[in-house]
């Protein structure tokens, strides 16, 4: 399974979120991630080449309009915030 899938499996389940595999695949499948198949696409490897921190730096710069390095990561959160 790829860690991409993994992450965002543990994510849905811990909000309770019943089927949460089958629920994270349809995402993946859904943003073009993930092939039928079950496989990571480009797109889904140089998304998981991200790692943790680097996916939330491109969550908050996509919504800011800012650049990813303009953020700080919170492991705990899970949440990048501006840097000061």
């Amino acid at each position: 399974m790829p860690k991409l899938l993994q992450r965002l499996t543990r994510q849905l389940a811990s909000r309770g979120v019943k089927g949460a595999k089958g629920m994270a695949a349809a995402l993946l499948k859904k943003r073009g991630q993930m092939s039928s198949d079950g496989k990571l696409t480009d797109k889904g490897k140089k998304r998981q080449a991200l790692g943790n921190d680097g996916r939330a730096k491109d969550r908050a710069a996509k919504k800011s309009g800012k650049s990813a390095s303009s953020y700080n990561y919170n492991a705990k959160t899970n949440r990048a915030t501006l840097k000061k």
